[in-house]
């Protein structure tokens, strides 16, 4: 802050800003100490200043701040007796810092395991409330607006990213075309340096249909006319490429925007990510929702296919009522190293993890002043959870081994000892290379967002969906759950930031460890219905732009 000092008058002179007179008791002593040496005088006027009331205010956020910090325990120290008279002194780690999670593990396994002999009841089954009252249902066509008679011409976008974020790129795109009154071509999909998938619109979702179910609101084509191509030598990328802001409003395409497309008949936005405030006026949003749940499909060739895996685990799963809990796992090497979380704490880990970092981000964390902190990403609930810790977290919700788990994830750092413990836990866990076979998955092998809409609909259709790490696909899915679960999200999200200090606790009691996570799971089930806030995403938030709320029941009346 800038400004007048605290200690400081507030007078503009300079003869106002100088000290006070010292007193002459003080001036008296000074004659008398002329002999001292300097650091007695240093060390006089230390004193003299810390210990006026001003100064004591100016030190007080400092004391704050210090005793904060040995509270928390980050300056706390153990000592390690190594007999012969030999101690070590080390500092000991804040709760929740350092990844103790299989040392618990190996602890509350016996106990894990008495609890499945006794047969207790399985959590799926009653994971979620039963409601009667504040049920919602899809009402889209309502808010949605009319195409103009005439378009102002064509609107041309590049998605980039991961399938999500390329779903969110088409939807912005079908609303922006709406407001513009503009013809939307089928999106271009970028190649991702990445997710390096070359597959195109129609690889992965329905083009006809796409077109069809808009087809009253906005006009789509799969290309551009051939007039339209020659004005531009048959390259698109000579079409004028709009460089627009993130989040933009409406009133800044209606002004900045539309007079280019009318002038020009054609406009292209590469990349468009982003590029649209979520919020819009409610014809716009319903475009929006009409784009998002009703007219992206998948193709064929992956809905089958999903469709056949769905079924599948119904059938694995009919000792449940056709019931079974989705995990989408982020514990990839690229998601690990990303956290820059500490997991093994081993030389081995370290150099992986700092190779994969400069593969994918190029010395984005060898820059002057970056920190790496991970005791402190784990406390504050950034880092991925474990396979093992997922599992521990299901076990003290109450799902027994019986479960049927699918797990949708990629390709798992050290799958094999990562793994391990959570098939452990849940013997019956499958994914899709489990759920189909080899030849089914051929045509998508190399195509990591044909992959995803594999898992994508596997969770979709889920009794419980366990979101571990956010990112698109769980934004996406649990909106889509919203949509058609009544509202509701049937999703875990766990409080990370809670779940880190109990694995923390060598010691921890299992029946203590079970009540903390089942009022976890209560808590995910009261705020599985959710309204959208202004800021919120309507993907993630359906209601109330999407949806419509169902009249609650009337009592019923004594006939008597």
């Amino acid at each position: 802050m800038h400004g007048l000092s605290r200690l400081g008058n507030g007078n503009g002179n300079a003869r106002s800003l100088a000290s006070p007179p010292s007193s002459p008791r003080i001036r008296h002593l000074r004659g008398k100490t002329s002999n001292q040496g300097i650091g007695e005088r240093l060390v006089f006027l230390l004193f003299s200043v810390v210990f006026r009331r001003k100064g004591v205010l100016l030190l007080a956020p400092l004391l704050y701040i210090a005793g904060m910090l040995l509270f928390m325990g980050s300056f706390g120290f153990t000592i390690l007796d190594l007999g012969h008279g030999v101690d070590i002194v080390y500092r000991r780690a804040p709760p929740g810092s350092v990844y103790r999670s299989p040392k618990v593990f190996k602890r509350l396994w016996p106990m894990m395991e008495a609890d499945a002999n006794r047969r207790s009841p399985n959590a799926l089954m009653e994971a979620w409330k039963p409601r009667v009252k504040g049920m919602w249902k899809p009402c889209i066509s309502t808010n949605v607006s009319a195409p103009g008679s005439n378009s102002n011409g064509f609107f041309i976008i590049e998605a980039n990213g991961g399938l999500n974020q390329q779903r969110l790129s088409i939807c912005d795109a079908v609303a922006v075309a709406g407001l513009l009154n503009a013809t939307l071509v089928i999106p271009i999909f970028h190649l991702n340096s990445v997710w390096r998938d070359s597959s195109k619109f129609g690889d992965i979702f329905d083009e006809d249909f796409f077109i069809y179910a808009l087809s009253k609101n906005v006009k789509v084509v799969k290309e551009l006319p051939k007039d339209v191509l020659e004005r531009y030598n048959y390259n698109i990328s000579s079409i004028v490429n709009l460089r627009l802001k993130a989040w933009s409003s409406p009133a800044y395409y209606l002004h900045k925007v539309l007079p280019q497309l009318l002038r020009l008949g054609a406009v292209r936005v590469a990349p468009f990510s982003n590029r649209l405030a979520h919020a819009v006026p409610a014809h716009i949003q319903g475009l929006r929702c009409l784009a998002n749940f009703e007219a992206l499909r998948f193709a064929d060739p992956i809905r089958l296919l999903a469709e056949q895996m769905v079924n599948r685990m119904v059938t694995k799963s009919v000792q449940s009522g056709g019931n079974y809990v989705s995990v989408h796992l982020r514990f990839e090497m690229d998601m690990v190293a990303f956290s820059c979380c500490e997991y093994d704490f081993g030389e081995e880990e370290k150099l992986e993890m700092d190779m994969a970092r400069e593969r994918g981000w190029k010395g984005k964390f060898r820059r002057r002043g970056r920190v790496i902190r991970p005791g402190a990403n784990r406390i504050d609930g950034k880092c991925p959870l474990t396979p093992l810790e997922v599992g521990m977290m299901l076990r003290g919700m109450g799902f027994n081994n019986n479960t049927l788990v699918y797990v949708a994830a990629g390709n798992i750092y050290k799958a094999d000892k990562y793994m391990a413990p959570l098939r452990q836990m849940f013997p019956l866990l499958q994914t899709k290379d489990t759920l189909a076979t080899q030849e089914e998955l051929a045509p998508f092998k190399g195509h990591s967002s044909r992959l995803a809409a594999l898992d994508y609909t596997v969770c979709l259709h889920s009794e419980v969906f366990v979101s571990t790490q956010g990112g698109n696909f769980p934004h996406f899915l649990i909106g889509h759950r919203r949509y058609l679960y009544k509202g509701h999200a049937e999703t875990i999200k766990p409080d990370k930031r809670k779940l880190v200090q109990l694995l923390d606790k060598p010691s921890i009691r299992w029946d203590y460890f079970k009540k903390q996570l089942q009022d976890m799971l209560r808590h995910n089930d009261a705020k599985g219905v959710e309204l959208r806030k202004p800021a919120a995403s309507l993907y993630t938030f359906p209601m109330p732009d999407c949806m419509c709320k169902e009249p609650d029941p009337k009592p019923e009346t004594d006939p008597a």
